[in-house]
């Protein structure tokens, strides 16, 4: 019996998330008087893959298949399944991301697993099985016992400390045969976000709302995020109005993110928004109404206009960066 981990992979690389999950993973396997397999899909070098055994797998299962080359939910499912089965996982952790979200629930039914999504902590309990997690957009917290013999986890980013340790892992290349006619996803274009960093990957985001009135007014913030060596996100209505793009529009409907560092500069906090943020690490708003739900969630508020306020905040950011 086995603690099974889905590490993902971006053109063959690991990144932060993936060692999160790692270290996640250990956790449960030392609870469980357990081990812990990482599974690897797609082309990753040894050398990357050995990564995966500084942070406690003590076991790294490779698979490389052309046609599992780009995610397909129904194929990944299928073959992870597979995997645990062999494997007799009692627990599988992967990671609460679009991806985690498209497959654990098909492989809850494939396997007939309970799942604890979202979670931020490791389980207060393994008999019963317990798990923490944010319920209610954040304002409130749940224990949630799985009581089905094999139990899918997926964790929240940014949630859990990478634990680093002295570790050699067996590397194993696996192969697996595909049906026919499994893969019915084609991806016949693509194209990537090139120059900036990503949103889900930023562990510093500087947000706007309305509050900043014109997206002319955007200045500042980009600023401030560039200087941070942060990323820029904005509220619904922003990106509904047109004033910066939809992939920066954080929230319920939009990207789920969890900085260590996220400011709020004229977003009021509406339940949808803080939805989609309260699990960063800090949250700092800036609003001149002082009645702005934001200031509930945050842990440090500015009464102010956005207009005053920025100016000061990036020269003082630039004096303490040269000095």
């Amino acid at each position: 019996m086995s603690v099974l981990v889905y590490t993902e992979n971006w053109e063959g690389k690991f990144k932060k998330l993936s060692y999160e999950l790692v270290s996640y993973a250990s956790g449960i396997a030392k609870m469980l008087d357990s081990s812990v397999t990482a599974l690897s899909i797609g082309d990753v070098d040894d050398a990357e893959l050995k990564s995966l055994g500084s942070y406690g797998a003590s076991k790294i299962l490779s698979l490389k298949n052309e046609h599992l080359r780009m995610l397909d939910s129904q194929a990944y499912t299928v073959v992870i399944g597979d995997i645990a089965k062999k494997l007799d996982a009692r627990v599988i952790v992967l990671s609460n991301n679009n991806t985690g979200k498209a497959l654990a629930p098909r492989l809850s039914v494939k396997l007939g697993a309970g799942i604890g999504s979202g979670v931020s902590k490791l389980p207060s309990s393994t008999d019963p099985f317990t798990v923490y997690k944010r319920v209610y957009s954040g304002n409130a917290f749940a224990n949630v016992v799985i009581k089905s013999d094999i139990k899918i986890i997926t964790l929240a980013q940014n949630s859990f400390e990478i634990v680093g340790t002295v570790n050699s892992a067996e590397i194993e290349h696996i192969g697996y045969d595909l049906e026919a006619g499994l893969i019915k996803t084609e991806v016949r274009d693509i194209h990537k976000q090139t120059g900036q960093l990503l949103l889900t990957d930023a562990e510093i985001v500087v947000s706007g709302g309305r509050g900043m009135k014109s997206p002319d007014n955007w200045g500042p913030l980009v600023e401030l995020a560039g200087l941070l060596g942060g990323a820029t996100a904005c509220s619904r209505p922003v990106s509904d109005e047109g004033w910066r793009p939809h992939e920066e529009h954080t929230g319920q409907t939009g990207k789920i993110i969890a900085p260590n560092l996220y400011i709020a500069v004229g977003i009021s906090g509406a339940t949808q928004h803080i939805a989609g943020v309260s699990s960063s690490k800090c949250i700092v708003a800036i609003n001149t109404d002082k009645d702005a739900p934001i200031f509930e969630t945050a842990r440090y508020g500015i009464v102010g206009d956005a207009m005053k306020v920025l100016p000061g905040l990036i020269e003082a950011v630039k004096s303490a960066t040269t000095d």
